[in-house]
């Protein structure tokens, strides 16, 4: 397909017109990580609360456990929202469960995340999958270099070497025609060392001077220990303008989960379970500055 239409394909995807809303506006978007319909109806909820956009965002799981079934109840969640909301894929790292995914219909977005590749067969595929999706209107999001870490639902990488991405890296993944970027810059999937986060913002500032007037920058590895009010704002500072939101809002569910199953009824433990899921999200919305801008 040609460039030009390419461009108008992708010129009304919600998910861009909602980051980069943000990245203009000097706030961040949730991405919140969701494996169940309780997480879907908690975001869309806190949205709709907040006055906030977000992503939904799944993980390849969610289509190798429930095929599209997950995924279609998102994009009908985010149609019907009262707020801007999108549907996000997040670190897909297999071709074929890319090419599904595109195939079922839903996602406005889709990371390509063939870092676990040596960079040569890196770049190989993910051109060719940046490619496949912007022919149907769905964005891509990428990770020049290697985040490394554990995280429930992503291919583990810890004992890989960490690869620090650099401008000219950035440079590279910009060309194959990706929305947004997602680098490495001290950030690990998961819980951080006894230090905690060793994060280089010179890097991540050069990194946005370089590409930011084209694509936007996400943070991943943003553990609730850490990344609150201060260090969240001190990202979006940097030239961020999404954060993904996984472990406190699952622990929320897991925590109500323990404490209420078997002493109350099942509706109940659900309903609880969405709520203290919701008041995470709420939580976040205000840290990275969300609230109320999809009033504006």
């Amino acid at each position: 397909m040609a460039a030009n239409g390419i461009a108008e394909k992708l010129k009304n995807n919600r998910a861009k017109a909602i980051v980069d809303a943000a990245y203009a506006g000097k706030y961040m978007i949730a991405g919140v990580c969701c494996y169940n319909l309780e997480g879907i109806i908690a975001t869309v909820r806190a949205a709709e609360a907040k006055k906030s956009p977000a992503l939904i965002q799944l993980f390849p799981w969610s289509i190798e456990y429930a095929d599209g079934l997950l995924l279609h109840a998102a994009a009908e969640a985010a149609d019907k929202a009262s707020v801007p909301i999108g549907v996000h894929m997040d670190h897909a790292q297999s071709p074929d469960v890319i090419r599904k995914s595109v195939d079922l219909g839903g996602f406005d977005g889709i990371m390509v995340d063939m870092s676990h590749y040596e960079k040569e067969e890196n770049m190989r595929l993910s051109k060719e999958l940046v490619g496949l999706c912007n022919s149907k209107g769905i964005i891509t999001e990428c990770e020049p270099g290697r985040i490394n870490g554990v995280e429930d639902g992503i291919a583990d990488t810890q004992g890989m070497e960490e690869i620090i991405t650099t401008p000219e890296q950035a440079e590279e993944f910009v060309a194959l025609g990706i929305d947004w970027l997602a680098p490495a810059f001290g950030n690990v999937h998961g819980a951080y060392g006894p230090k905690g986060p060793q994060l280089d913002f010179p890097r991540l500032e050069r990194i946005h001077a370089a590409v930011g007037d084209r694509v936007r920058l996400v943070l991943h590895g943003a553990h609730e220990d850490y990344f609150q009010e201060q260090l969240l704002r001190r990202c979006i500072a940097a030239g961020m303008s999404k954060v993904n939101i996984n472990g406190p809002v699952n622990a929320a569910y897991t925590k109500v989960g323990a404490e209420l199953t078997g002493k109350v009824p099942l509706t109940t433990v659900v309903e609880e379970q969405t709520k203290a899921m919701q008041k995470v999200i709420e939580q976040n919305m205000d840290w990275i500055m969300s609230t109320g801008k999809a009033a504006c």
